[in-house]
C-alpha cells in the first residue's frame, strides 16, 4: 500500500520514488516541528531536512519571543528589511515593526498565547495555522479594556533566507475577536 508521504515526497524536484516505509519529512502536530528520517534517492534530502529545521528553529524562536514578552529578541529572527504582506496599521517593515505590534497586543492582551496548532514546511517557507488566546485588561484599538477572554484562529506562511524571517503572508481572525469582546 502507498503511503501519502512517500507520494509528497516523490512529488519534491530531484527527489525519486522513496521506499514505501519512508516517512514524512517535517511533522508539525501540535506546534512542534520533529525531523524524521528520510529516505530518498538521487537528492541531498540532509540539505533539505536540515533547511526546514532551521528554518523551524528560527520560527520556534520568534513565537517563544511573543508568548515570553521577550521582543527586543525578534531582531535575531527578522532581517532587518523583511516585508509583512499583511502588516497592521502603520506597521513598519522588520523586526522593529513586529516589535512594535507585538507589544500593542500584549498591552491590551497581557496573557498573549500563540499555539501552532498545524505545520507544514517547503525548502525555504513555513505554513502554519495558530489560535491566539488573551485576557483583555488594556486598551485596543481606542476600546478600554473589557477584561474578557478571546480565543481566536489564524494562518501564515514565512519565508526565509540566510537564517532569518524575509517575508510573512498572514491572516487571522480579527472579526471574531472583535465580537467576543463585545466591540462590534
Amino acid at each position: 500500500m502507498k503511503s501519502a508521504s512517500a507520494d509528497a515526497l516523490a512529488a519534491l524536484p530531484g527527489v525519486g520514488r522513496p521506499p514505501q516505509a519512508a516517512r514524512p519529512i517535517v511533522d508539525g502536530r501540535k506546534g512542534r516541528l520533529h525531523i524524521l528520517d528520510v529516505y530518498a534517492q538521487g537528492c541531498n534530502v540532509k540539505e533539505r531536512v536540515m533547511s526546514r529545521s532551521s528554518n523551524a528553529a528560527v520560527l520556534e524562536g520568534f513565537g517563544s519571543a511573543v508568548n515570553t514578552d521577550h521582543l527586543g529578541e525578534l531582531e535575531e529572527y527578522v532581517a532587518p528589511d523583511s516585508v509583512d504582506h499583511d502588516p497592521a496599521p502603520g506597521q513598519v517593515p522588520g523586526p522593529e515593526g513586529y516589535e512594535e505590534m507585538f507589544a500593542t497586543m500584549r498591552r491590551a492582551f497581557p496573557d498573549l498565547h500563540i499555539e501552532v496548532e498545524h505545520v507544514m514546511a517547503t525548502d525555504d517557507e513555513i505554513a502554519f495555522a495558530y489560535t491566539i488566546t488573551g485576557t483583555h485588561l488594556g486598551e485596543l484599538m481606542g476600546h478600554s479594556a473589557t477584561g474578557k477572554t478571546v480565543r481566536y484562529r489564524g494562518m501564515q506562511i514565512s519565508r526565509f533566507a540566510d537564517g532569518k524571517m524575509v517575508e510573512r503572508w498572514g491572516s487571522s481572525d480579527e472579526l471574531g475577536m472583535l465580537q467576543q469582546l463585545g466591540l462590534t
